[in-house]
């Protein structure tokens, strides 16, 4: 298990106190800081030597996004989790664009958030199985003629999308109605010219690059 030191910003201090109980756990992390809001995290992070910071979306002052984007600015080998609720889904792309790795529920177990940490420490993503399951995530393909990035397919782009949503590569084959093999073959594509390791790195990638639409 990586050791990691750890920072909390979250304007709820029981929220804080509940997930520092939970680190503790574990005695590879340690939670090195906390903040109540991105002005107070930045202003401390000169003086903490974290490797991670767990970052609330919506606070009083500055939000999330812009403490991630200055933060990583001042210490761009800083990994970034977002402390997610449901009903958070329009601030995701943001939080992706300035730079966060993972995506939360702040209502996850321990063995959920250590699997988190460990998949982002170790240069991956992290997306919360729940939030993928609950949420309708549908295709963003353009019709204008716009070209999808990295070279993707229209095909990939749908395939993109139903993996977001959870489906198995059978579920999707009998939605498109194509083979299971050559969704399998299609996934293969998609990871290579992605260069997404798994599901949760390609959601978050589907919604850094605006493939999908959330609710």
């Amino acid at each position: 298990m990586t050791h990691c030191k750890i920072v909390l910003v979250d304007d709820h201090a029981l929220f804080r106190s509940g997930l520092k109980g939970l680190l503790a756990r574990r005695r590879e992390y340690a939670v090195v800081g906390e903040a109540a809001d991105g002005e107070e995290f930045l202003a401390m992070l000169p003086s903490t030597d974290a490797d991670l910071v767990f970052m609330d979306i919506s606070m009083p002052g500055m939000n999330g996004a812009e403490a991630t984007e200055r933060a990583l600015a001042m210490r761009p080998e800083l990994k970034v989790i977002t402390l997610s609720m449901f009903g958070d889904e329009s601030y995701y792309a943001r939080m992706v664009e300035a730079g966060a790795k993972g995506f939360l529920l702040k209502d996850s177990d321990i063995d959920e958030v250590t699997e988190a940490i460990e998949a982002v420490m170790n240069g991956g993503s992290w997306f919360s199985p729940a939030l993928q399951t609950s949420h309708d995530m549908s295709a963003a393909i353009p019709d204008d003629g716009t070209e999808l990035p990295d070279g993707l397919s229209l095909r990939e782009a749908e395939i993109i999308a139903a993996v977001c949503r959870g489906l198995s590569n059978q579920e999707i084959a009998d939605e498109l109605f194509i083979s299971k093999r050559t969704v399998d073959k299609h996934r293969a594509n998609i990871l290579e010219k992605t260069g997404c390791k798994n599901t949760a790195s390609l959601v978050v990638y589907a919604i850094g690059h605006k493939l999908i639409e959330m609710p």
